[in-house]
């Protein structure tokens, strides 16, 4: 007659091992004698073993009881049933730790690869950290509101980058955050933008996106509340007849104003 200290010994368990598999109904559990003690005879020993030795191969402990239970035909037929979802389990897993060492790099953090190559694109012109920040953000909003467009919207932008205005307009990127509103810097910003935006019209490049209004306000929101001069530069836009950031869109005549808002 065994311990229960003895009996984990021979099994090559601990003893809260033990008091487990009493707890769960794998092993049961012996009443006590004359002293009060719980004793365990060698059939124990062989369930004990047989308990480990299934837990120890990657069985989970609710399948335990059934392939202890099991003949040798259903025996096999439960260890097959049990590594195709252990393989299941394994592919997930992989697919984890992937996500995970690609969420290292920061960039990847809700971000498909194309947007992390355009972003690192930009630092190559000397864009400053902080404007890149604010338009990862962004993309991360795209992203998530349209997936399935985020690669051949990215795709255009790689194209844009071939023009040397849109170059020019980012190389002004470097502490333009930090402009005063009546930097005169941002005139020129809003030219560059303006002839950009009268090509996008005349090769048919503006319209539908894919965003509800709600969203596009505020994409538009982030850009203008970055810096005094990013909202004067939309201000100079609209003045001269357009609107949005995100959006491109011409605004009717009679909301044209006169005058440029002041500083």
């Amino acid at each position: 007659m065994l311990t229960i200290s003895q009996l984990a010994a021979y099994a090559g368990v601990t003893v809260r091992a033990v008091r487990h598999y009493h707890q769960i109904g794998l092993l049961p559990e012996p009443e006590r004698d004359r002293s009060g003690y719980r004793t365990y005879e060698a059939a124990a020993v062989v369930r004990l073993i047989r308990i480990h030795t299934l837990a120890d191969a990657g069985v989970p402990l609710a399948r335990v009881q059934e392939l202890l239970d099991a003949g040798p035909e259903k025996f096999a037929d439960n260890v097959q049933e049990i590594d195709k979802d252990l393989r299941a389990e394994i592919r997930r897993l992989q697919g984890t730790r992937r996500r995970l060492a690609r969420l290292s790099s920061g960039e990847h953090l809700a971000l498909p690869q194309s947007v992390v190559d355009y972003l690192d694109r930009l630092r190559g012109l000397g864009v400053e950290e902080r404007y890149i920040e604010m338009e990862r953000d962004a993309w991360i909003m795209i992203a998530a509101q349209v997936p399935h467009l985020i690669d051949f919207v990215i795709a255009k932008k790689h194209e844009q980058l071939d023009d040397p205005d849109m170059v020019n307009l980012y190389s002004f990127f470097r502490g333009a955050l930090d402009w005063p509103a009546d930097d005169p810097r941002v005139v020129e910003v809003a030219d560059i933008v303006e002839r950009l935006m009268i090509r996008a019209v005349a090769a048919g490049e503006v319209g539908a996106d894919g965003f509800d209004d709600q969203f596009v306000r505020l994409l538009d929101s982030t850009m203008v509340e970055s810096s005094q001069g990013a909202e004067r530069v939309l201000a100079i836009l609209e003045e001269r007849g357009w609107r949005g950031w995100t959006r491109i869109e011409r605004v009717p005549a009679d909301r044209l104003n006169t005058e440029l808002p002041p500083s």
